[in-house]
């Protein structure tokens, strides 16, 4: 009996902005791949720290449907404060 394996990999683009006003975005994108090219699911993480300091971290995980559209099937959302230093 032979057994036919699909080639599946990983990519992860990281991607970093800055706006004027000093708030740091960072988009970390990670997903699986089939040897043709086909998404087959994702992990996406956004992080933004604000210039107060208060970061924001939302983590998206999506799976691809039957007909290959990617369905978010978890989301968190973390909010951290920023601390008042009294200004």
């Amino acid at each position: 009996m032979s057994e036919e394996r699909d080639e599946i990999s990983e990519v992860e683009v990281v991607t970093t902005a800055v706006d004027e006003d000093g708030t740091v975005v960072v988009d970390d994108l990670k997903a699986l791949v089939d040897e043709d090219g086909n998404v087959l699911a994702t992990d996406e993480t956004i992080a933004v720290e604000g210039p107060d300091g208060t970061i924001v971290v939302d983590e998206v995980i999506a799976v691809a449907d039957d007909d290959g559209e990617l369905v978010a099937v978890e989301e968190d959302v973390v909010v951290v404060e920023g601390e008042d230093d009294g200004s």
